[in-house]
């Protein structure tokens, strides 16, 4: 899994079948202390997350392994829209 913030949405009008109904999101992949690190991936929404939210993700094979993205052509897959990060005793994050 990754930690990541939605930067913006992908729209396509043509894609593979399997993608329809599918809410394409950017995500960009970002550090405990919310520092964007530079990659990026389009990952399909499977919670609902909105643009600015930080999410988990999980791309590769584990990407296919939920209800929405199962039998889909999916690399990434947004799975949690994230409350709040703790490290070490400290909260380094926490929805506003």
């Amino acid at each position: 899994m990754n930690i990541g913030r939605v930067a913006g949405t992908v729209v396509s009008t043509r894609k593979d079948e399997k993608l329809t109904g599918a809410k394409l999101q950017v995500v960009r992949q970002i550090d405990l202390d919310g520092k964007e690190t530079g990659a990026f991936v389009v990952a399909v929404d499977a919670v609902g997350a909105g643009a600015g939210e930080v999410v988990l993700y999980a791309s590769g094979s584990s990407a296919r392994l939920t209800a929405v993205t199962r039998d889909r052509p999916a690399d990434a897959v947004i799975m949690a829209i994230v409350d709040c990060i703790e490290v070490g005793g400290r909260v380094v994050y926490e929805k506003p």
